[in-house]
C-alpha cells in the first residue's frame, strides 16, 4: 500500500505507517524545522509547502491512503479559552478533504483535538462548510480516542476521522498495555527504548537534565497546577506510576503545561528532558529532532502524533486482527530510521531576569473556593498597580470586585458594628505582621531586577493570617444574616442578580475575612510608590 501524509510534522504518521509496511510516497509540511526533522529520520520525500496553496496536479497518482494532522490551534480550548477562529481552522480540513476527493484513495484518515468531532458533525449538516463532502462521510466514522488505551505512555485524547474499520481498531485496546511515566524515565536512564525492542546497543541523545527548578519556579508550577485561578486541579509533581499527562507544544520552566517530576538524585523538581517527552510521545530513542534550540525541539515533540498510535491505525487499515498484531515492543523501530545525526541544544536555564512588566496572579490558598471564586494577589492592571481582587460567578460570567477600606468600613458599620470591630482587629493584625516596607519593591523583586518583598512571600503572610482568623470563633458568633446582607450590598449593585449566591452563602465567613484583607492590601498599595 502507498500513502501520502498531509500536515506531516516531524513524521509521526510516516514512522508508524512504515513500521506497518505502508509506504509514504510523499509528505507535505510547512514548518521548516519539522520538515527537516522528518526528512532526516525517514525515507519519506518531504515537500516544504503551505498545503493551503498546494497544486493538486503535483500530487502522486494511485495512492491507497491519505492521512494527516491538520493544524489544531484554532480548535483547541487552550487557545484563548476556546475562542480560536474555527472558520480559519476549517480551511485546512477542507483542503485535506479536497485532496481526498482529488486522489480518490481507498482509505483516508486525519486526527485533531477532541473538539473537532462536534465541529465536523455540525459542519456536515446542510448549510455547513463541510456539507459538500458529505459523500466522503457515508462510510466514515468520527470518534475520540485516548491514546493511553493503545499503548502510548501518555493520556492524550484525539479525534480520529476516517473510513477504515474503527471496530477493528478499537479491538487493539485489549492487547495494548502502556508504560507508566516512571517506566519511561527509568528505561532511558538504562539506555533502553521504553516503547520498542532493544536489539542493539543504543546511545541516547537529548536526555540532558535541566537545572533543578529554584524555589520560585517550583512554587509557580505548583500553584498553577494546584490552585489555578480558573482551571481544574493538576497533580504536582507528575505521578510516576501513571501514564503521563498530555505533552504540549508550548511549555516553559514556569507554566501550567510543563511536565514536572521529582528528581530523587538531585532532591528537587525538574521538567522532562526532550528525550523523555519524545518517548512519552512514543518516538524511538534514535529519532533525532533537528532543532536550533531546546524550545524548538519541545515544540516539534508536542505537535507530533505518536507513532505507536499511527502504527496501530495502519494495522487497522490493513485489516490485521488483534490476535495477529505485532506489538510495538516486538518491533525494532530504531533500525528503520535513517540514522540522523543528533543536534546538540542546551536546556533552558533558570530565569535570571524577567520583563519589568512581568505579570503575577495567584490566589491566597485559603481564599480559593474553586469554580472561579477566589481572592487573588495580582498586578493584572499594570506593574505598578498591585492589589487583591475578589472573583466570583459561574461558568459563563466571572465578576471582579476591588474593595476600598473607606467604603467597606461604612458599609460594614451600616450592617453590624460587631462586623466592623472584627474587621478592624484583622486590619490591625495585618499592620503588625506584613512587611510593609518591602511593598515598594515588589515588582522589582518579581522581575528579578532589584530588592523588595517577593509576592509569594506576601501571599504566604496573608495565608497565615487568614488561617489564624478563620480559627477565631468570633466570626462564627456574628449574626449570619448580617454577614449575608453585608456581602449582598458589597457584591451586587442595585439591579444585578445574585450571581453564584449559593457559593457566597456557603463561604460567607472566609469571604468576609478576605474582603478586609483585600481592603488593607489595596489601601497600602495605593499609598505606596511602586518601583518598576
Amino acid at each position: 500500500m502507498k500513502a501520502i501524509d498531509l500536515y506531516a510534522g516531524v513524521g509521526g504518521w510516516t514512522l508508524g505507517f512504515s513500521l506497518a509496511g505502508i509506504e509514504i510516497v510523499k509528505s507535505y509540511e510547512w514548518w521548516e524545522p519539522a520538515a527537516a526533522t522528518h526528512h532526516a529520520n525517514t525515507n519519506s520525500s518531504v515537500d516544504l509547502i503551505d498545503i493551503r496553496n498546494l497544486d493538486f496536479s503535483t500530487l502522486p497518482q494511485d495512492v491507497d491512503v491519505v492521512v494527516g494532522s491538520p493544524p489544531c490551534t484554532q480548535f483547541s480550548y487552550s487557545n484563548r479559552g476556546g475562542s480560536g477562529d474555527i472558520a480559519d481552522g476549517l480551511k485546512d480540513i477542507v483542503q485535506f478533504l479536497k485532496v481526498v476527493e482529488h486522489t480518490r484513495p481507498k482509505i483516508w484518515a486525519f486526527e485533531n483535538v477532541p473538539r473537532v468531532k462536534k465541529v465536523v458533525e455540525q459542519e456536515l449538516q446542510e448549510g455547513g462548510q463541510l456539507h459538500k463532502f458529505a459523500n466522503l462521510f457515508k462510510t466514515a466514522e468520527i470518534d475520540v480516542f485516548d491514546m493511553a488505551e493503545f499503548g502510548v505512555p501518555q493520556r492524550r485524547k484525539r479525534c480520529i476521522i476516517g473510513n477504515f474499520d474503527f471496530e477493528l481498531f478499537r479491538s487493539y485496546q485489549e492487547v495494548c498495555q502502556p508504560k507508566s511515566l516512571g517506566e519511561v524515565v527509568n528505561s532511558l536512564q538504562l539506555n533502553q527504548d521504553p516503547n520498542f525492542s532493544n536489539e542493539s546497543k543504543i546511545t541516547i541523545f537529548d536526555n540532558e537534565r535541566e537545572e533543578i527548578l529554584n524555589w520560585e519556579e517550583t512554587r509557580f508550577n505548583r500553584d498553577m497546577k494546584e490552585r489555578h485561578p480558573v482551571y481544574n486541579v493538576m497533580a504536582f509533581p507528575e505521578p510516576m506510576e501513571r501514564t503521563s499527562r498530555t505533552v504540549t507544544a508550548t511549555c516553559t520552566r514556569v507554566s501550567r503545561e510543563s511536565l514536572i517530576i521529582h528528581d530523587q538524585k538531585a532532591n528537587g523538581y525538574r521538567r522532562l528532558s526532550v528525550r523523555e517527552r519524545a518517548s512519552v510521545q512514543s518516538f524511538p530513542v534514535n529519532f533525532q529532532f533537528i532543532g536550533k534550540s531546546h524550545s524548538e525541539k519541545l515544540k516539534m515533540v508536542g505537535n507530533a502524533i505518536p507513532p505507536v498510535f499511527t502504527y496501530l491505525l495502519a494495522e487497522a487499515i490493513k485489516g490485521t486482527p488483534a490476535n495477529e498484531l505485532r506489538l510495538p515492543k516486538e518491533l525494532n523501530a530504531n533500525e528503520i530510521l535513517k540514522g540522523a545525526d543528533a543536534v546538540k541544544t542546551r536546556p533552558d536555564k533558570i530565569g535570571r531576569t524577567y520583563p519589568q512588566s512581568r505579570r503575577f496572579r495567584f490566589a491566597i490558598p485559603s481564599l480559593h473556593f474553586k469554580s472561579g471564586t477566589r481572592f487573588d494577589l495580582s498586578n493584572l492592571d499594570g506593574p505598578s498597580k498591585w492589589g487583591v481582587q475578589f472573583y466570583f460567578g459561574d461558568s459563563k460570567r466571572i465578576i471582579r470586585r476591588d474593595f476600598t477600606l473607606d467604603s467597606t468600613k461604612q458599609l460594614s458599620l451600616s450592617v453590624s458594628e460587631e462586623l466592623w470591630e472584627l474587621g478592624d482587629n484583622l486590619i490591625a493584625n495585618l499592620e503588625n505582621n506584613v512587611d510593609l516596607e518591602g511593598l515598594s519593591g515588589i515588582q522589582r523583586r518579581w522581575s528579578n531586577t532589584g530588592q523588595g518583598l517577593h509576592p509569594f512571600t506576601l501571599v504566604d503572610n496573608l495565608e497565615e493570617l487568614v488561617i489564624s482568623e478563620k480559627e477565631n470563633g468570633n466570626w462564627l458568633d456574628l449574626n449570619q444574616t448580617d454577614l449575608l446582607e453585608f456581602l449582598k450590598k458589597l457584591l451586587y449593585p442595585e439591579g444585578m442578580e445574585n450571581l453564584a449566591f449559593s457559593k457566597i452563602s456557603k463561604y460567607n465567613v472566609p469571604i468576609c475575612i478576605g474582603v478586609f484583607v483585600a481592603c488593607f492590601i489595596n489601601q497600602k498599595f495605593s499609598g505606596t510608590k511602586l518601583d518598576t
